[in-house]
């Protein structure tokens, strides 16, 4: 294996861009070994590598150099073997790109290179449990053509992903987590690895469940993803059917999800993720998505993946010095559906979720300190019309639209908290 070590840099450079960074708390440790590497024969303009190092010192300084930015990736692989690396020190890497950038083919990378293939067996072993777009396909639906009743959701039984799914009793675990987020109800019959749907729905007055239901395109990516999160906490709590887990690595889970709602799961899945040693690469192309995780998941290494300028590699930026701040996002989103009028309940979860940290931040107990004080009864109202409309059990797949009276009651909220609270006006008149 190569290693894009350079053998020559210069004087000037040496000491400036990349004594710079070394010279920074977070690379400071990685000083000594460059410093040890490079000399600088006397009258010469150039640090001069020292000849004769050993491939594991050269990886080291191929590693050092990408970690101050100082090389780019050629490839794809390049990006997975520095993460694989970069997990060695970080427990958690958050990761920002843009869509056709390479997000999905890097997790299969990541992947791959955790999968060796025993002499003597032919078993594959693994180290990685991911979720990205392959994930969904070891799922398919059976939609009974000829009768047209029985529709269930099957699975790839040969998969590593559903390991001894009946002894760990896996619907008693996803089904608190996915009573987050749907209202339709499963069973799992193991033996023939398929999945059946129930819904329970009002007619004529009274409650019936209805069976073999076939569910939506996005409650299914749903199912999934609890399904997935499931087998985390089992990863987590060290299962011995999981105990081949190294490594998680999650690529875009929220593809399926609305937009106001992507808050509640990286939330949920920074919470999982906390309190324990598991290594996790999480990826999205969706920037509220990715605010949130930075601002969820302490000392995480928060990184922007793109094409080089040049076409022919790739970079990564770290954004940790230049942090996302999802409480601006959400301001700016419940700003435009204030303003196009499409309002609904849950978008009164979203801002007391702000009032209640802004609350915090300027040391008041409640958030009803951030809602204007003036007219004691519009105080009382507004103040009982955020506690009462953000308690709900709102389905993300049945959003209740306010009505009038309310809708005008929030744009007052907003827009007094606004005023109030001064931020920069600029960022609610553009995209």
């Amino acid at each position: 294996m190569s290693y894009n070590v350079p053998l020559k840099i210069e004087k000037e450079l040496f000491k400036t861009r990349i004594g710079k960074k070394l010279n920074n708390d977070k690379f400071g440790h990685y000083k000594s070994m460059v410093n040890i590497n490079y000399k600088c024969p006397r009258d010469s303009q150039e640090y001069i590598l020292k000849e004769n190092l050993s491939n594991d010192l050269l990886a080291k300084l191929d590693f050092v150099f990408k970690r101050i930015g100082y090389n780019q990736f050629d490839t794809i692989k390049d990006i997975a073997q520095y993460f694989r690396a970069l997990l060695d020190e970080k427990k958690c890497i958050l990761l920002f790109g843009y869509n056709g950038t390479g997000k999905t083919r890097l997790s299969g990378e990541f992947k791959s290179l955790g999968q060796l293939v025993d002499d003597d067996t032919q078993e594959k072993t693994a180290d990685t449990l991911y979720f990205n777009a392959f994930t969904e396909d070891l799922f398919y639906w059976d939609n009974d053509l000829n009768n047209d009743t029985e529709r269930v959701l099957k699975l790839n039984a040969n998969s590593r992903f559903f390991s001894g799914l009946e002894d760990l009793e896996m619907e008693s675990k996803i089904r608190p987590l996915l009573q987050r987020y749907a209202d339709f109800d499963f069973k799992i019959t193991y033996e023939k690895a398929k999945i059946s749907f129930s819904r329970n729905v009002l007619i004529s007055g009274t409650t019936q469940r209805i069976d073999n239901i076939k569910i939506s395109r996005g409650e299914e990516n749903i199912f999934i993803w609890c399904f997935f999160l499931a087998i985390v906490e089992l990863v987590v709590d060290k299962a011995e059917a999981y105990n081949w887990v190294k490594y998680i690595y999650v690529d875009d889970p929220i593809s399926s999800l609305d937009d106001n709602n992507v808050i509640t799961v990286a939330c949920h899945l920074a919470e999982l993720l906390s309190g324990n040693d598991i290594k996790v690469v999480v990826s999205s192309h969706h920037a509220l998505f990715f605010n949130v995780l930075c601002n969820e998941i302490n000392r995480a290494e928060q990184l922007f993946f793109q094409k080089s300028a040049e076409g022919s590699g790739y970079v990564l930026k770290d954004t940790t010095k230049t942090p996302f701040f999802h409480h601006v996002a959400l301001l700016k989103e419940l700003k435009k559906v204030s303003n196009s009028g499409e309002l609904y309940t849950y978008h009164f979860n979203i801002l007391r979720n702000i009032l209640e940290k802004t609350a915090s931040f300027h040391g008041f107990p409640h958030f009803s300190s951030c809602i204007r004080k003036g007219a004691e009864e519009d105080e009382a109202v507004h103040t009982r019309l955020v506690n009462l409309l953000s308690h709900g059990n709102y389905s993300l797949f049945d959003p209740k639209e306010m009505v009038e009276e309310n809708k005008e009651h929030f744009k007052n909220i907003l827009n007094n908290f606004l005023d109030d609270y001064n931020f920069n006006k600029k960022l609610f008149e553009t995209d």
